[in-house]
């Protein structure tokens, strides 16, 4: 199958054509699609789009938007998470590249997800930017206090930090970023990832691949993310399909596999 694990069709660069663009997908063989969350406050268009049986959700917000949710309570999210069309928990995590919310604010937020996540049992979806060693330390404290799954999604960051969370069993997901021709370090990083525990992604419609770099994503573009994961890690493009299917739906459980 082929499976995009995270786009954000409800944001509004696709207004004018999220339809067309959700077409698309599904004429390029896209089987299964998981909509993303960026605030809870927002959960309602986020969900909205979940109602179509290829497309999931889920429920969370992103650290950028951690300064408007200051008191945002696990309860909330497993409430949320109730809803059988959600399918984890996220995105959620840190961001010290453009620290739109002050940094102990988002850390206070992420921690709040991880315990929606480890209540609920679904798996946390994690964003994480320049701040690889904060990230390392929370995870790793809060997984001592009780486990829980984890995505590091479009893994960018330091080998040692994809060490110490594959340690902590964490699934890893590829986007566009690895098709990119000064992306030789994130590269370097995927080929050492486990390889049963990688997916791919778009991230629409942000980080389109090469050869649409520049343009909006869509969910019709993850092919080209796959090929590339391929090359990287030297397996068939049918043996990476088998691969990051397996790997997803051993992820996100509560979604039936066909």
């Amino acid at each position: 199958m082929l499976i995009d694990s995270h786009v954000n069709l409800h944001a509004p660069q696709f207004d004018d054509d999220r339809q067309a663009v959700i077409d698309r997908a599904r004429a390029a063989g896209i089987d299964l699609m998981v909509n993303i969350c960026d605030r809870v406050t927002n959960f309602a268009a986020c969900r909205a789009l979940a109602d179509q049986p290829d497309i999931w959700c889920t429920v969370g917000t992103h650290p950028h938007e951690a300064k408007d949710e200051p008191e945002l309570s696990p309860q909330a999210l497993i409430d949320l998470a109730a809803d059988p069309r959600v399918v984890g928990i996220g995105e959620c995590g840190l961001d010290f590249h453009y620290d739109l919310s002050p940094r102990d604010l988002q850390a206070r937020v992420f921690r709040t997800h991880i315990a929606a996540a480890r209540a609920t049992g679904l798996p946390l979806v994690v964003h994480t930017r320049e701040a690889d060693a904060v990230m390392a330390d929370i995870l790793e404290t809060e997984f001592a206090a009780g486990p829980f799954r984890l995505l590091m999604h479009c893994y960018t960051s330091g080998a040692d930090l994809a060490r110490r969370c594959a340690a902590l069993g964490a699934w890893f997901s590829v986007s566009g970023i690895a098709t990119f021709k000064a992306a030789q370090d994130v590269r370097d990083v995927i080929g050492g990832m486990p390889g049963e525990r990688i997916i791919v992604e778009t991230d629409c419609p942000y980080l389109a691949p090469v050869p649409y770099r520049g343009r909006r994503n869509e969910p019709a573009y993850v092919p080209h993310v796959l090929a590339k994961l391929a090359e990287v890690r030297g397996w068939s493009l049918a043996e990476a399909e088998t691969r990051t299917t397996d790997a997803f739906f051993a992820l996100f459980d509560r979604i039936p596999r066909p």
